[in-house]
């Protein structure tokens, strides 16, 4: 029998809006475009599936802003990439993992990504996120669940100069974080008050 995968377009709550600092706050906010995620879940994982490295360190992200993979825990993932391969990217996980238990499940319809950047963005984050996330404690490269304000997430930020982070979120908390990251901006800038060494 033929199988027909069909895919259901996906109304992004926040908008696609550009990224922007009119007010010259210091901090970018833009709600992340159209993603497919999974959690994945194997509880003895092999080096690598799909492409995607499993044997990095907990709380830690690999890939880049097209394809990545956040490692939560000992035996859990949160894989993101492009629409297109959000048919594909499940098979290819089970296929390289064999015999080996693991369930890989899509959350693409229950997460919202909101990216966060600039030289006040860790100041913004931290108006409602309780992290240390200074260089030596959240390097660019981590990955962890925590709290902004009442909403659970998972922040990731992203290897480069400057800081960029990535906001993970249920749907029904995305107006909310994203309004709270909003205000929190305002009370970061304006970028002028950044103290250089």
């Amino acid at each position: 029998m033929l199988e027909a995968l069909y895919r259901t377009a996906r109304a992004l709550p926040l908008g696609r809006s550009t990224a922007a600092d009119p007010v010259r706050t210091g901090v970018v906010i833009q709600p992340a475009g159209a993603e497919a995620r999974f959690a994945l879940r194997v509880r003895d994982p092999i080096a690598s599936a799909a492409g995607l490295p499993l044997d990095g360190p907990i709380n830690s992200v690999a890939g880049d802003d097209r394809r990545w993979i956040a490692r939560l825990g000992p035996d859990e993932w949160l894989i993101g990439c492009d629409e297109a391969e959000a048919d594909h990217l499940p098979s290819a996980v089970a296929a390289d993992l064999g015999e080996r238990a693991h369930a890989i499940v899509d959350v693409s319809h229950r997460n919202v990504g909101i990216d966060v950047s600039g030289p006040l963005a860790a100041v913004a984050l931290n108006a409602g996120c309780p992290l240390d996330l200074g260089e030596a404690a959240f390097p660019p490269g981590a990955a962890t669940r925590t709290l902004l304000g009442k909403a659970e997430i998972v922040l990731i930020r992203r290897p480069g100069s400057e800081p960029r982070y990535r906001v993970e979120c249920w749907r029904s908390f995305a107006t909310y974080v994203h309004g709270l990251l909003a205000e929190a901006a305002l009370g970061a800038g304006p970028a002028e008050r950044i103290v250089r060494r």
